[in-house]
């Protein structure tokens, strides 16, 4: 389905200038929200055993078998413009959430594609990891936009507006520019795009990474060009400004592979990979992360 053109030709009829409408999908992608007890046929389930491809070994930890997470039929999922999944085959993705959350080594996640037409069986399930309930999951497209145009983030835009113009950096002042500039229908293209694509699943596979998964990424690429000497040392009074940017510029190679929705009082796992590894089939290249919410 042509979702583009049809978020175009309805931005159209609210009067909305098509260059407009241009630059703000730039910045919109649409995410596959996964949920339970839908109508159709299941693109995948949380939990359960998985198949694996004969003679394939659970995938360990090293200190132990790692639990299933989900498991999702590519072939099954809806199509989205951006977002270079395989046309085939089954993505699984195993996380020990406890040890996870508390060790950032990455060795406690991994993800598993089993290629379309491989030889599989039903995997036999080492006794010492627990399996989680299984769950058939049904699919929706859901709308995303990245943090510094969704509305109402406290995090973001109160932070703006507690600052005087002066007091912005010039990232800040040129992307404030911008949204006034060059979106002066924001308003009325952020509220379409989530009425067409509304979506509340508690599983979503694709759209923008999670952003502090994105803020890591970006203090260790700064860091690490600067003790490469790639750039110059970075002033401390200057560091956020320069972060800011970082993050910007790393929110539009970085996609969210699969993330689970937070909720308090429980463990929650995202995974997310550059554009080019997806489109490459590289899910090993995919990063983990943690967390866990409290009240």
């Amino acid at each position: 389905m042509d979702h583009r053109g049809e978020f175009r030709r309805a931005a159209l009829e609210l009067g909305v200038p098509d260059d407009e409408i241009g630059r703000f999908s730039e910045h919109l992608r649409l995410s596959i929200g996964l949920f339970g007890g839908g109508d159709g046929s299941p693109v995948g389930q949380f939990g359960g055993v998985p198949r694996l491809p004969v003679g394939m070994k659970w995938p360990s930890a090293g200190t132990g078998p790692l639990p299933l997470l989900l498991s999702v039929d590519c072939g099954a999922l809806p199509r989205v413009d951006g977002f270079d999944l395989p046309t085939g085959g089954t993505l699984l993705f195993f996380v020990d959430q406890e040890m996870d959350h508390e060790d950032d080594s990455g060795r406690y996640a991994q993800v598993v594609y089993v290629p379309e037409g491989a030889e599989t069986a039903v995997a036999e399930v080492p006794g010492s990891v627990p399996v989680r309930e299984r769950l058939d999951l049904y699919a929706e497209i859901g709308a995303e936009l990245p943090r510094w145009l969704q509305e109402g983030d406290e995090d973001w835009h109160e932070y703006w507006e507690d600052l005087d113009w002066e007091d912005m950096s010039p990232f800040q002042q040129r992307l404030a520019r911008y949204m006034e500039d060059d979106l002066p229908h924001l308003e009325e293209l952020r509220t379409l795009a989530h009425d067409l694509w509304p979506s509340g699943a508690g599983i979503v596979i694709g759209g923008y990474a999670d952003d502090e998964v994105i803020k890591s990424i970006a203090e260790q690429t700064l860091a690490g060009r600067e003790k490469a000497g790639e750039i110059p040392a970075i002033p401390i009074a200057k560091w956020d400004s320069h972060l800011e940017q970082e993050r910007h510029r790393l929110a539009s190679e970085w996609i969210s592979l699969v993330r689970e929705r937070p909720g308090y009082e429980e463990y929650c796992t995202g995974f997310v990979i550059r554009h080019d590894d997806l489109a490459a089939v590289r899910v090993g290249k995919a990063l983990a992360v943690t967390d866990f919410k409290a009240p």
